[in-house]
């Protein structure tokens, strides 16, 4: 294996890793942005509300979005393992 293919498999790593954390971090600063509107709004000043639907948004995200995350890891898997296998 050269340079070139560890650096192709770090570069597909870190994409994997993006695209599997990119909607559970927009689910939470969508629901974030729109907590604090609604703060602003209000002019309810209170530093707690924020943590709860937060926390309830992302687990429902996660949630959703769990079968979207172990299809790209499986298909991250079985791509590695055919390099190996190929080696």
């Amino acid at each position: 294996m050269n340079g070139a293919e560890v650096l192709d498999i770090g570069r597909d790593a870190i994409w994997l890793t993006i695209q599997m954390a990119a909607p559970v971090l927009i689910v939470g600063l969508v629901v974030g942005v729109a907590i604090g509107l609604f703060q602003a709004l209000t002019q309810i000043q209170e530093a707690t509300l924020v943590f709860a639907p937060k926390i309830v948004a992302i687990f429902v995200s996660l949630l959703v979005f769990l079968p979207l995350m172990g299809a790209l890891m499986g298909g991250f898997f079985r791509e590695i393992t055919t390099k190996i296998s190929g080696m």
